[in-house]
């Protein structure tokens, strides 16, 4: 076989044992090569093939497991493009976007079934056919380590406006990365929580699917970060195998009977991988229904494992009841910023602050704020101040913002990053006063207030992008 110098010779090992010479070969060949790009479209914002126009120069093909992915040829200026600050597509790694098909694949089995083409991907790039009714509360999902927040935007992308997503960090900086990168994505079915996984032991047969992306060795990630690999060792990888059990068995209480779990690791390995998949079918109670290993070499995208279990017993569905609380059903002055239907949303006060979600999930938002520490629910609406609504940033990236409820301002790229740099735009006599939607291509980046001769810039400090063009 051909030297791997800087790959410990260990490593190479257990690979040669797992997978034999040849493929070892080819997926060294590929951990030595440069690792491809992939991006995935906000389907609720821009459509495939839109996003293939915007990025027409880099674009290199869609990912075959996932219609709304696409290659590129090399990396743009992610933070140049407003379209990427407007949450109108996702910088996600091809071969994790295979858990959306896995997760199809639970919502059709509990939901009786739905087709498959051979990537097990619904025939239309939306929610799967057959799966639950957007009358009343849905399904409870749970992304127990979310951060940077891949997979929880994913996930949102493919459940019913009804189905309720925890997306969770246990770091709190990453934990505000998350919740920034759910606001920009738009949905209101989602809180992002801060918490350990054995908080979630309160919640006792809360959820119907629960996914956890564990920490792992980091070896299928070796091409995209040399300290991954300077780090490795067999010493490290039993230690991830044993605190990927320690965080499973935590959890596993608040998956209910009949319920799926989705396990993935971005690890080759037969102990962080295999071995702990048969762990939780034998110690826990489980059913194995599929499970894939993705190797650089083979396909196109980073080395990722996913499993996809049944836990033992009969499945019965989450069951919500409506909230009485007569404050909880306000309708404040900023409910005309929102395009809705009556009674689909749920307004709530948290101090001068509006937020709103969906009202079939009101009751299981305000259980998980009680039991939770919950940094983020629904959308943030609006900043009361006296009779002010001052609308908040979330609500312009949100699928619920009402654009005939601002006067609209489309920018130029120089003044759309200006915008996002947090510098004060000036208008002509022609714009209105007050608070203005300003918008890239037609796509909303948030709000200014126009005074006159200046304008007050609504970004959020913390959003603000440093880098000129």
């Amino acid at each position: 076989m051909k030297p791997f110098l800087m790959f410990p010779a260990e490593f190479i090992h257990t690979l040669e044992i797992h997978f034999g010479e040849e493929r070892t070969h080819r997926l060294l060949s590929a951990l030595s090569a440069e690792p491809s790009l992939s991006v995935r479209a906000n389907l609720a914002k821009i459509s495939t093939e839109g996003l293939a126009e915007h990025f027409y120069d880099y674009y290199d093909g869609i990912v075959p497991w996932c219609p709304e992915g696409l290659y590129l040829k090399s990396r743009p200026s992610f933070t140049l493009d407003p379209l990427f600050h407007a949450g109108y597509y996702y910088v996600q790694e091809a071969s994790s976007m295979y858990t959306g098909v896995v997760l199809k694949r639970a919502i059709s089995q509990l939901s009786e079934g739905s087709p498959f083409d051979r990537f097990g991907v619904s025939p239309s790039s939306g929610r799967p056919e057959g799966s639950i009714s957007t009358e009343g509360p849905g399904l409870r999902l749970l992304d127990l380590s979310a951060a940077p927040g891949g997979k929880s935007t994913h996930i949102l992308s493919i459940i019913n406006p009804n189905d309720l997503l925890v997306s969770n960090e246990v770091i709190r900086s990453r934990a505000s990365i998350l919740a920034e990168n759910i606001a920009k994505w738009g949905y209101p079915n989602v809180v992002v929580s801060n918490n350990d996984p054995a908080d979630f032991i309160a919640l006792y047969d809360f959820f119907d699917i629960v996914l956890v992306d564990a920490p792992c060795s980091g070896e299928g990630m070796f091409r995209k970060d040399p300290d991954a690999l300077k780090e490795w060792s067999v010493d490290n990888v039993r230690l991830s195998a044993s605190r990927q059990r320690r965080i499973i068995s935590d959890i596993w209480q608040a998956l209910r009977s009949g319920g799926y779990f989705i396990y993935s690791t971005c690890t080759f390995n037969t102990l962080e991988n295999d071995e702990n998949v048969a762990w939780i079918a034998s110690e826990l109670g489980a059913e194995l229904i599929e499970q894939r290993q993705f190797l650089p070499g083979e396909e196109r995208g980073e080395g990722f494992f996913i499993a996809l279990l049944r836990k033992n017993g009969d499945y019965y569905p989450s069951v919500s009841s409506k909230i009485s609380d007569n404050k909880k059903n306000q309708i404040p002055a900023c409910a005309s910023f929102v395009s809705a239907v009556e009674g689909q949303f749920t307004f709530a006060s948290k101090g001068d602050l509006w937020r709103l979600f969906p009202a079939a999930l009101a009751a299981d938002i305000k259980s998980l704020e009680s039991s939770l520490k919950v940094i983020r629910s629904g959308v943030d609406v609006a900043l009361q101040k006296g009779r002010d609504m001052v609308p908040e940033a979330d609500l312009a990236l949100s699928t619920v913002l009402d654009k005939k409820a601002f006067h609209t301002v489309g920018l130029s790229l120089e003044d759309a990053l200006n915008f996002l740099s947090r510098d004060n735009l000036v208008f002509g006599p022609e714009v209105p006063l007050g608070y203005l939607l300003v918008c890239f291509e037609g796509a909303p980046l948030g709000f200014v207030k126009n005074l006159g001769r200046r304008s007050n810039n609504l970004h959020p400090v913390s959003r603000r992008i440093r880098m000129k063009s």
